[in-house]
């Protein structure tokens, strides 16, 4: 097998389109495509866009056979394999709308994974359900009692329905392109309803202004097809700007992150993106010895967005990895949600990470964003926080308060975003939809954070905020303080407030930690009560568990929200405070 070629015979287009189908209609008409790689780097498919387009059309007949109405749910398993393409596209041009689902992440939590499966086929009221086949018992599981018209693989799907003579009519601008449901790092996930008009509006400003791909660019990317960086980012950018796109899957990513870096090296692609943790794991796993197996000076696009983004990260991902050509100026911070399509703003090109240096107490107390000079201020009052860029065209944004208000420059409150990208709303959910998308379109984001003239910088979530004796709390400086700690390592810690006995809330840090040693351990804890004491001037229960234990979405971040619930079901606070507070105060105590 050889890959699709970077080059492209056909002139480049920047999603000019008035549907997905028609997009890969044009992209047919070249040589570009995708090429999936299994963990050992070793190419096991390759699925040019005019093949995908074929077999898509075939599917799309077949699913004629089915009978379904237009617009109709059909859940896809979200494996990084050419299946997930293949049916995904049948669905754009038979006139039924994907679902893709999550691939459990989490070995071991089969109950759990089938519970969350039910929930979306049922959420989403899915007429069909695919998977690979070593999904299918687990969809048949959740299924069960729910009378689809379909459940099963690929192959099956393919020998129990015939092609259908009748002409396909493709999804139009107006209808559905595919529901995508949200992380639930905040909330149980919502049906994310995108149309053709909102995500192809989304593609070209990600094509044209944020990215500005150019003729002869390659992607590579493992995130997952079900989260919307993944989908959107990933799988319909490069269709829709007729790129090869090189796919290796999370959890081959997860296992083997030094692959990453070898197939941008072997395919000299030129955009990838990643969340934070993704840098992070990359940077850690890797040897010095090993930088001369890399060349990663093709790497234009470092595309970095879906969670916080910490500049700490990126620097040291930069500084061991520039032995092998990576410039620290291909860094693209972005900022955007499902709810969006996906971009709502991009840092610019070619000059890495723009940090705001602001005094975090006056921040917390105040809510406005003082610069300072890291140079000269007293550590413990820096906060830094990355440029997300201005806002692609098209996009209004506003900064608003509590009661709706909006506030002026470097005042922080709730982003708030409108733009024909954003969604119709969440599906079969009115009541939840009217609570985030006012009337006239404005979407608030839940997010938190403030302006500098155009540019955007995004400090948080608001659900996450700790709010004690009425001071606001990062949790993603709780977060940091213990990451600085040589026992602990990014991402190994989470913060957030829970109920204490008399029912106020009380700050809570849970922290994966790998030291045994009981001494030790109590020596971090002590360690870590004073300087959160020392910088914040509040106290924290902390609390040390096995590695592996911190709860993740299924886009694999870290979730403040699932670690909270299980902190709560897990402890009796009546008797905790009773082993662990002499002389009334509140103690340490390792878990």
């Amino acid at each position: 097998m050889v890959t699709t070629p970077s080059d492209n015979k056909l002139p480049l287009r920047a999603a000019d389109f008035a549907t997905l189908a028609e997009a890969l209609d044009y992209a047919a008409e070249g040589d570009t495509g995708c090429n999936f790689y299994t963990g050992k780097g070793e190419l096991y498919a390759v699925l040019p866009y005019a093949e995908l387009r074929e077999q898509a059309q075939a599917l799309a007949r077949r699913f004629h056979s089915l009978g379904l109405e237009r617009g109709s749910r059909v859940a896809l398993i979200a494996e990084t394999h050419p299946d997930f393409l293949r049916f995904f596209f049948a669905c754009q041009y038979a006139g039924l709308a994907p679902v893709p689902l999550p691939i459990s992440i989490n070995l071991g939590s089969h109950k759990a994974y089938v519970r969350q499966l039910r929930d979306l086929l049922v959420s989403c009221q899915a007429a069909v359900a695919i998977a690979p086949s070593g999904f299918v018992p687990f969809l048949e599981e959740a299924a069960a009692t729910m009378g689809l018209r379909f459940l099963g693989d690929p192959e099956t799907f393919i020998g129990e329905f015939p092609e259908q003579a009748a002409a396909l009519y493709p999804l139009q601008s107006q209808e559905v392109a595919y529901l995508q449901y949200t992380s639930g790092s905040t909330r149980f996930p919502r049906g994310v309803m995108i149309t053709q008009q909102a995500v192809l509006n989304n593609l070209a400003s990600i094509i044209q202004d944020g990215v500005k791909v150019r003729p002869g660019d390659r992607g590579m990317s493992w995130l997952p097809f079900y989260h919307d960086m993944g989908l959107v980012g990933c799988l319909l950018v490069p269709v829709a700007a007729q790129l090869s796109m090189d796919y290796l899957s999370t959890r081959e990513f997860a296992m083997r992150p030094r692959q990453w870096l070898a197939l941008l090296t072997q395919n000299r692609a030129t955009i990838s993106f990643s969340p934070p943790f993704g840098y992070e794991l990359c940077a850690r796993r890797l040897r010095p010895e090993e930088m001369a197996k890399f060349d990663l000076s093709a790497w234009r696009v470092a595309g970095v967005g879906a969670e916080m983004i910490r500049p700490e990260t990126l620097a040291r991902f930069a500084q061991v990895l520039a032995p092998s050509g990576f410039d620290s100026k291909a860094f693209l911070a972005c900022y955007g949600m499902a709810e969006c399509s996906l971009a709502v703003s991009f840092a610019p090109l070619n000059e890495g990470l723009g940090v705001d240096y602001v005094d975090g107490d006056y921040l917390a107390a105040r809510r406005k964003a003082i610069p300072l000079d890291p140079s000269t201020a007293q550590a413990g009052r820096i906060s830094s926080f990355v440029n997300c860029g201005a806002p692609l065209p098209g996009y209004e944004v506003a900064i608003r308060d509590e009661q709706g208000r909006t506030l002026p420059e470097r005042h922080s409150g709730i982003i708030y975003v409108k733009s024909p990208s954003v969604m119709s709303g969440y599906f079969n959910d009115p009541g939840e939809t009217r609570r985030v998308l006012s009337p006239d379109g404005w979407l608030n984001t839940g997010d938190i954070g403030y302006r500098i003239g155009s540019k955007l910088i995004v400090t948080g979530r608001q659900k996450d905020m700790i709010i004690i004796n009425g001071r606001n709390i990062w949790p993603q400086d709780l977060e940091y303080l213990a990451e600085q700690q040589p026992e602990i390592r990014p991402g190994d810690a989470l913060a957030f407030a829970a109920p204490g006995p008399d029912g106020a809330d009380l700050t809570i840090l849970v922290v994966q930690c790998r030291e045994t040693d009981a001494g030790k351990r109590a020596d971090l804890m002590a360690r870590l009560q004073g300087l959160i004491r020392e910088e914040l001037g509040i106290d924290c229960f902390i609390e040390l568990v096995s590695l592996h234990t911190l709860p993740r979405t299924s886009s694999g971040k870290l979730s403040r929200s699932k670690a909270r619930q299980n902190f709560i079901d897990a402890h009796r606070w009546e008797a905790m405070v009773q082993r662990t507070r002499p002389a009334g105060e509140l103690n340490l105590r390792v878990g």
